[in-house]
C-alpha cells in the first residue's frame, strides 16, 4: 500500500500487476477553470479518471451540508463517497493522484480520501511530467466513466484519517501554543501586499509562512525526507509539530505542506479547509499584515 508518494517506476509496476488501482488526473488552472479538462483531453496517464477541483472535489458555494466554507468548500463526506462510488472506486483500491501543476491540486483528492477514511492513496511524485519523462503510457480524449464497468458497488466511509479544522477551532486557539498555523500562499499574498482572489489582504495573526512550492526540487519532485525535516524544524523553531494546522487561500495548495511534513516523519497535520477565503469573509475576525 502506498500512502504518501509513489514513484513512476512503482506506479508502472503496480499497474502491470493488475492489482485494484485507480489513477486520477487532477490537473486544474485556478484562473482558467476549464483548462484542466482541456489538458486532460490532450494527454493523461492511460486509463486515468478525471477529478476536477470545481466539479468533483468542491461543493457549490452556499450549498447546504458543505463541510467547509471559502472559495472551494469541501463537500459533505457522504456526497464525496457517492461520487467515488459512481466512478467505480471501492474500498479495496489503491488510489494514485497527480496533476501537472506541481502537486497544487492533486493533493486535494489525496487529503479528501484520507478524510473519507481511505489510507491507500498516494501522490505520483513529479506528476505527469515525470510520467512522460519515464515513457509512461499516455491516453487522450474525453474521460469515460469507469463506473459502468465496475463489478463492485459503492464506496463505504470509514472513520476519518485526516483532521479537518474549522474556523471555530482556529479562532478558539488563536495565539495559544496548542496551535501553530502555517500558511502555504506566496509571501506577497501572505504579507498582504497583493490579493488577487479574496476581498481582504493579509493573513491570520500569528501564522507562519511556507509557500507550497518550497517542498519540491527543480524536477518537481518532493525534496528528500531529511531536507524537508530540516526545513520544517527551522520553520517551527521548537513548536510542536502536532500543533500544526495548515491553510492557504481556499484549502487546496495547503496540502503539499501536509504531505511534506508526513514525508519528513512529522506526522499528519490538520487542514483548515476554509482557509483565508473563509477567515476573511467575516470582518470581525482579526487580520495581520506584514
Amino acid at each position: 500500500m502506498y500512502t504518501a508518494l509513489i514513484s513512476v517506476p512503482e506506479l508502472q509496476t503496480l499497474l502491470a500487476s493488475k492489482q485494484p488501482c485507480m489513477v486520477f488526473d487532477c490537473s486544474f488552472e485556478l484562473m482558467e477553470p476549464d483548462a484542466g479538462e482541456r489538458q486532460y483531453q490532450q494527454a493523461h496517464i492511460a486509463g486515468a479518471v478525471r477529478a476536477d477541483l470545481d466539479r468533483h472535489l468542491s461543493a457549490a458555494k452556499g450549498a447546504s451540508g458543505a463541510a467547509s466554507g471559502g472559495r472551494h468548500p469541501l463537500p459533505a463526506r457522504e456526497a464525496f463517497a457517492a461520487w467515488l462510488g459512481s466512478i467505480g472506486f471501492h474500498n479495496g483500491m489503491q488510489a494514485v493522484v497527480y496533476d501537472r501543476q506541481g502537486c497544487n491540486y492533486c493533493g486535494r483528492l489525496w487529503w479528501m480520501l484520507k478524510w473519507a477514511g481511505h489510507e491507500a492513496v498516494a501522490v505520483l511524485d513529479g506528476g505527469l511530467q515525470a510520467w512522460q519523462a519515464g515513457d509512461g503510457a499516455l491516453g487522450s480524449g474525453a474521460a469515460a466513466n469507469p463506473g459502468i464497468h465496475s463489478t463492485r458497488s459503492g464506496f463505504a466511509l470509514s472513520p476519518a484519517k485526516a483532521v479537518l479544522a474549522t474556523t471555530e477551532n482556529v479562532l478558539s486557539k488563536l495565539g495559544r501554543p496548542v496551535q501553530t498555523l502555517i500558511d502555504a500562499r506566496g509571501a506577497p499574498r501572505f504579507r498582504g501586499e497583493v490579493e488577487p482572489l479574496d476581498p481582504v489582504a493579509g493573513h491570520i495573526p500569528g501564522a507562519l509562512n511556507r509557500a507550497f512550492a518550497m517542498n519540491l526540487d527543480a524536477d518537481g519532485k518532493f525534496k528528500p525526507a531529511d531536507q524537508l525535516r530540516a526545513e520544517f524544524d527551522a520553520l517551527l523553531a521548537g513548536r510542536d509539530a502536532a500543533s500544526v494546522v495548515h491553510h492557504c487561500g481556499s484549502g487546496v495548495s495547503a496540502v503539499p505542506n501536509i504531505i511534506a511534513m508526513e514525508v519528513a516523519g512529522l506526522g499528519r497535520a490538520a487542514l483548515y479547509a476554509g482557509s483565508w477565503s473563509e477567515w476573511c469573509s467575516d470582518p470581525a475576525r482579526p487580520v495581520a499584515q506584514g
